[in-house]
């Protein structure tokens, strides 16, 4: 921490004695403290500025201290509480220790130096904390990405991007087909953010009805509406200090939109039913499947929101596009499923792969899990082969147009060839049906130019 850095601690009494005193002793050790009569105040005052650590009383009117370190551990804020409490509430303390993860408790009348020697402590606590976890995202970085596998220049440039954004709080829109790993690329972001500690939640637009989706994202009262028998945190104060994950942001309704843009530029959420405001603190990342300059037009996705939506966009490839990594992603779609499912399939044999290498795969990555994974639990053991793909996949031919595949255009290639081999016949057998054009062949291909011209060459 640096030390121009305030430590801030938040006291929090509805008894404005004894508020003013805890902050005094908090002043004497040279912290800056702030005040809140009771639980809600805290929240929202803790929901614009970061404190180091929190004092707070049990009984309190509105919301009391258990209520308020419930909330903060749905939450998943990990700012450390002292717990003031009276003789006769020690055990009640000590459970609230327990479950709610408070620091320590402290019983009344309040000592100076026994508070201020467990605020030390505690500020030493929340320090090593966020040290250890900036070390774990550090250590942990290539293990993140491997989640999102990819070798090829496509796959390449987008995990640069992701992290060139992370670090950042800036809003991020990711467009991809269906299928390409959009949620895995919202989960690296916030897992090399500075929120990394603090929650994910993902929150797919289009798996609601639109009655149900304002009721997710910004919470009801206990009778908001029929079946709301208790009052509910949505996703933006679930995700409180993390990062919103909004699934498909283009097949939310319209007016649900304009509400989603108020939070965005408000920092603050009402929930159904509701006549107070709370502040949220949460960074969003949105995705979509459809063009979003297209979405506009069709008015599937309103232009203000896109635009504050749209601070860093990142495309991501579809399979066909990046074939060049099928190889390293089978590899990990294996292992995957031998965990899931108790299997000890050791690999995929070359003719299988090449099958896989010929399949334009319209479900992306997702589809390719969906195969694999099956072959795997009809396998058992041992390879991976051909005859367990599959029949949609067992005939091999080039992804032409219609009007350039002549009649009889399948790809064979002999057997127990390579995949080297394979992979070279099918480029130049790609090559022969379109008159040689290489930069074509490319593109049908899946494959950088370059690429082609070296497996050519060899």
């Amino acid at each position: 921490m640096a030390e121009s850095e305030p430590i801030r601690i938040l006291v929090v009494d509805d008894d404005p004695e004894q508020r003013d005193a805890v902050a005094a002793m908090v002043a004497a050790k040279g912290y800056v403290p702030e005040t809140a009569q009771h639980g809600e105040e805290a929240l929202e005052k803790m929901g614009t500025v970061p404190f180091n650590a929190i004092v707070t009383d049990l009984f309190m009117p509105v919301l009391d201290g258990t209520q308020l370190l419930r909330t903060l551990l749905e939450r998943g804020d990990l700012t450390p509480a002292i717990v003031l409490t009276g003789f006769g509430d020690i055990s009640h303390a000590v459970s609230i220790v327990h479950d709610l993860r408070a620091f320590w408790f402290l019983e009344k009348p309040v000592q100076p130096q026994v508070l201020q020697a467990l605020l030390e402590r505690a500020i030493r606590h929340e320090s090593l904390s966020r040290e250890a976890a900036m070390l774990q995202r550090q250590v942990g970085y290539r293990g993140t990405l491997l989640d999102m596998v990819g070798e090829s220049s496509a796959m390449q440039q987008v995990f640069a991007l992701i992290q060139r954004v992370a670090p950042s709080a800036a809003s991020v829109l990711i467009s991809g087909e269906s299928g390409t790993g959009k949620e895995l690329a919202a989960q690296a972001i916030h897992k090399l953010s500075p929120r990394a500690s603090a929650p994910f939640v993902a929150i797919n637009c289009a798996a609601l009805p639109e009655h149900l989706i304002e009721s997710e994202l910004f919470g009801h009262e206990r009778g908001a509406f029929t079946g709301a028998l208790t009052r509910r945190a949505g996703c933006f104060e679930q995700a409180h200090r993390g990062t919103l994950f909004l699934d498909e942001i283009t097949e939310m309704p319209v007016g649900t939109q304009a509400k989603l843009l108020r939070v965005l530029q408000d920092g603050k959420i009402r929930r159904l039913g509701g006549i107070s405001e709370t502040s949220v603190d949460v960074r969003i990342v949105a995705a979509t499947n459809r063009q979003p300059e297209k979405a506009i037009e069709e008015k599937r996705l309103r232009e203000d929101l896109y635009y504050r939506l749209n601070v860093f966009q990142i495309s991501l490839p579809a399979l066909r596009h990046r074939k060049e990594d099928l190889s390293s992603l089978a590899e990990v779609l294996i292992r995957e499923m031998n965990a899931k499912h108790g299997c000890e399939v050791d690999g995929i044999e070359s003719e299988a792969l090449a099958k896989l290498m010929c399949h334009s795969w319209p479900g992306n990555v997702r589809e390719l899990r969906n195969v694999l994974e099956r072959m795997v639990i009809v396998a058992r053991e041992g390879t991976l082969r051909s005859q367990q793909l599959p029949p949609t996949l067992g005939v091999p031919q080039v992804n032409l147009p219609a009007s350039d595949a002549p009649t009889g255009s399948v790809f064979k290639f002999r057997e127990g060839a390579t995949l080297d081999e394979v992979e070279r016949a099918y480029i130049q057998f790609t090559l022969n049906q379109i008159g040689n054009n290489k930069r074509r062949a490319a593109k049908i291909l899946g494959i950088g130019e370059r690429t082609l011209h070296s497996r050519v060459a060899e």
